[in-house]
């Protein structure tokens, strides 16, 4: 039950994304979600290069899609911001310092959120493995043809090992 004192169901789309340790940050946060949330999909794991940090570890990133009673504020709240605690993440003023975890939510109940992010490739291409014809918000085409561009601009590559069984 959430904090209004319904059951009401909502749908979450996360990106998860790590360069410290990062086969064990991703895989740990997705099992202490699956602890406290009904994970329903998984994409595969990508590399992609850091951003903004030269000589920075590249980074792997992933989404995860879930059902939730949490509102948005209380899955960031009671949920992602405990989980990143809990695997070392600290927060800077440097946005592109290496990181243990960094969980976002960036869909929720079909409302794209950190629009910042829809424009990148380490989110579009995991996430369109979730939602392919989910429309963009910006250009109003599917997630799969948007990602698809995005992946012909940068280095990013399938990781398929690092979250099999998922």
């Amino acid at each position: 039950m959430n904090a209004a004192g319904t059951n009401e169901s909502h749908r979450a789309y996360l990106c998860l994304g790590s360069n410290v340790q990062p086969e064990f940050n991703l895989q740990r946060a997705i099992q202490l979600l699956k602890e406290q949330a009904s994970i329903f999909a998984v994409s595969t794991a990508w590399e992609t290069q850091a951003v903004g940090a030269p000589g920075a570890p590249n980074f792997l990133n992933a989404c995860v899609g879930l059902e939730t009673s949490f509102s948005a504020e209380e899955l960031t709240a009671g949920l992602i911001r405990p989980i990143e605690a809990a695997l070392g993440r600290i927060r800077t003023a440097d946005k592109n310092s290496p990181r243990t975890i960094d969980i976002d939510l960036v869909l929720y109940d079909d409302e794209p959120l950190r629009l910042e992010y829809w424009e990148e490739a380490f989110l579009l291409v995991p996430l369109s493995e979730l939602l392919p014809q989910f429309a963009h918000p910006a250009n109003g085409k599917s997630l799969l043809g948007t990602a698809e561009a995005a992946r012909q601009k940068v280095w990013i590559t399938a990781r398929p090992e690092v979250l099999h069984g998922f």
